[in-house]
């Protein structure tokens, strides 16, 4: 009889990754009767490798490690913020683009989110410090700060994993319910908002 996984005590497990040219941050989460709890924290230092396609090729390698290691059902990254700073930006995409191709290999489904969209689900706040979103996530997955990395990539990873578990966990509103546009509740409603618009 092959043992199973300890991992897959787990209903879920996502793993968050917060892309970088210099250090790339790692979260995993797993989720067990709607309860989230951290899984592992941990840093790529890849300043190390002075050519940028050596960066690559690591940040490949290493993901696709985590990956084989964690056995996630879902990846949650960071999207890429858009800065002044072409040339910053396109090696951004580039490592955000290898870490993804890392879990494509091993048929990972990736989302994707706005560094904002991850602040507003973990601090209610778009505009949060990166310490601001480390100090909720102490409070929120109850973890030990003194045991944490002083490089907040890290907790940035893990809020992307958190930030994804949040929003696929909600309900799924019935098509004609929920949340629609302006427009679309007018052309439902012409009555009730003649002189509005």
């Amino acid at each position: 009889m092959t043992p199973t996984h300890p991992l897959r005590d787990y209903e879920r497990v996502i793993i968050g990754i917060d892309p970088g040219t210099n250090v790339m941050g790692y979260g995993v989460i797993g989720v067990k009767e709607r309860k989230p709890v951290m899984i592992a924290l941990g840093v790529i230092h890849l300043s190390k490798f002075e050519s940028h396609y050596l960066r690559l090729g690591r940040i490949f390698e290493r993901v696709r490690s985590l990956v084989e290691q964690y056995l996630p059902d879902e990846m949650a990254i960071e999207a890429p913020f858009f800065g002044k700073n072409v040339q910053s930006m396109l090696k951004l995409g580039r490592a955000q683009g290898v870490a993804m191709a890392a879990a494509i290999s091993r048929d990972i489904p990736i989302c994707e989110y706005e560094p904002r969209k991850i602040k507003m689900a973990i601090t209610g706040n778009g505009a949060a410090s990166k310490e601001q979103v480390r100090q909720m996530l102490i409070r929120i997955l109850a973890l030990d700060p003194d045991k944490l990395l002083p490089e907040l990539d890290a907790t940035d990873a893990l809020a992307a994993a958190l930030c994804h578990y949040y929003e696929s966990s909600r309900p799924v509103a019935a098509p004609g319910h929920g949340a629609s546009s302006w427009k679309d509740f007018i052309a439902r409603n012409p009555d009730r908002v003649k002189g509005l618009s």
